[in-house]
């Protein structure tokens, strides 16, 4: 008897594991259906990419406007979607970690990200540009021993470089944790510059800076999962190339003003 009871008690015990197991092999794509809500990592700062609206507290912008077109192919209901701020600092911890299921965040396409994370075809192309007091420099060859600011986890540091080596300009440089803490030290005067793609550049803007005319660095902005997630990494592929061919992307460019 006592054997028997052993006996059934470890049979419990299998399924159970099992149980367990299947749990944890399940594929993103169900436990989003099962949660109903896809989790997706934005900028909540770039103005016509992704920007939480301080009055409506809603998230608007092109990158928006593909989150939400992930989740209506999955779940039918492009609403069903739960934003999670996101910087060059957090975004992979977050992926990672399964707190968030894609990043649609300016995210740049390089060789090396793709050794860690699956990215779609571009959605967006741009280019790195240097942010400076207006009237100081013409261009980057005016900048020699200037300071330029540099969010950690981006890649404008490594293109700005080569740009300045081409022209025999030397750069120093300082790192901060993201585009706030970068405008704030060229604002007060701790830095000369900063370094980004342009269209962060643009939503940090104001009367006393400007843009300089240079271009570098053309980069892809794609959306990211995780590198073991195939059947998600498929799905967004599908997604993104849908609206590229129908012309959905390029009419959500031309009408978020971010078209040329």
């Amino acid at each position: 008897m006592k054997k028997l009871l052993v006996w059934v008690l470890a049979l419990v015990m299998s399924f159970t594991l099992v149980g367990c197991g299947s749990d944890d092999s399940s594929s993103t794509i169900d436990k989003i259906k099962a949660a109903g809500v896809l989790k997706v990592g934005v900028k909540d700062d770039r103005i016509n990419f992704g920007l939480q609206n301080t009055d409506t507290k809603e998230y608007e912008g092109y990158e928006i406007d593909i989150a939400k077109a992930i989740a209506k192919e999955i779940l039918g209901d492009e609403n069903a979607i739960e934003f999670t701020p996101v910087t060059a600092a957090t975004r992979a911890g977050l992926l990672d970690g399964g707190e968030i299921d894609c990043i649609v965040a300016t995210f740049t396409i390089t060789d090396e990200r793709r050794e860690s994370w699956n990215f779609s075809t571009p959605y967006y192309t741009d280019a790195v540009g240097v942010m400076t007091k207006k009237g100081v420099y013409e261009g980057l060859k005016d900048m020699d021993g200037a300071t330029v600011a540099v969010a950690v986890s981006t890649t404008s540091k490594d293109s700005i470089i080569a740009a300045a080596d081409d022209l025999g300009v030397t750069l120093n440089f300082k790192e901060f944790a993201g585009a706030p803490e970068c405008v704030a030290a060229l604002n007060s005067g701790v830095v000369d510059g900063y370094t980004i793609d342009v269209t962060s550049l643009l939503s940090y803007l104001n009367d006393s800076l400007e843009i300089l005319p240079d271009r570098f660095s053309p980069q892809d902005f794609g959306v990211a999962t995780r590198l073991d997630d195939k059947e998600m990494t498929d799905l967004v592929e599908s997604v993104i190339t849908k609206l590229t061919d129908d012309g959905t992307l390029a009419k959500w460019q031309a009408a978020w003003g971010i078209d040329s």
